[in-house]
């Protein structure tokens, strides 16, 4: 019998017939854009756990994800997520986005298309001020000039005190994004990952 967590993370997604898997559609997102994508695989769970292990999710009203790509992260994220919280994914792709709209069913669950560098204006859109934790798996390195920084100041401007910028990479370049907004920053390696990832949580206090 499956577990309480695997049922409720099949409840919440689905792919209709004619929709292609999520390595497809993965596969077929790195192609057409792999300066935005970053990774040719999704994430492991084991990096999805470790990087969600220090949300505080009872305190969590809004969760918010740049790159969201097919979806990794989140039936994960929802699983933890209180029944009046929301979950806002926004990527400039729009094949993901049409693959997670077909794909999520949970009314807490919202697919933009849009960019990173609005997300306020994104969040304010959905009724919400501030967001409790932002994910991102964006390649900062590689994204065009200024974007990077952008982002950076847009997040921390967005993010609650007591919040964090939940970042997984493949350089550890990301930290100087980071570096000139965030009042403190954790680190770790997950080596289950293909690449091994850099995993950085960045605390707003």
């Amino acid at each position: 019998m499956p577990s309480t967590t695997t049922a409720a993370r099949r409840a919440r997604t689905r792919r209709p017939a004619g929709m292609p898997s999520p390595w497809g559609m993965f596969l077929r997102g790195f192609i057409k854009h792999p300066v935005m994508v970053g990774s040719v695989m999704p994430s492991t769970q084991k990096l999805i756990d470790k990087m969600l292990s220090r949300v505080d999710w009872a305190n969590t009203k809004l969760f918010v994800e740049y790159g969201p790509g097919v979806g990794t992260f989140c039936p994960t994220v929802l699983s933890h997520m209180a029944p009046d919280a929301h979950y806002i994914a926004i990527d400039t792709n729009p094949d993901f986005i049409r693959y997670l709209r077909h794909t999520i069913t949970d009314k807490r669950f919202f697919a933009v298309h849009g960019s990173a560098a609005d997300v306020r204006q994104i969040i304010a859109d959905h009724g919400h001020e501030h967001a409790d934790y932002m994910l991102s798996g964006l390649p900062f390195s590689t994204l065009p000039d200024g974007v990077g920084p952008t982002i950076a100041s847009e997040t921390f401007a967005a993010l609650r005190p007591g919040g964090a910028f939940l970042v997984y990479q493949f350089s550890p370049k990301v930290k100087d994004f980071l570096i000139p907004h965030a009042d403190r920053i954790d680190h770790a390696m997950e080596w289950w990952n293909v690449p091994p990832a850099q995993l950085y949580w960045a605390w707003k206090d």
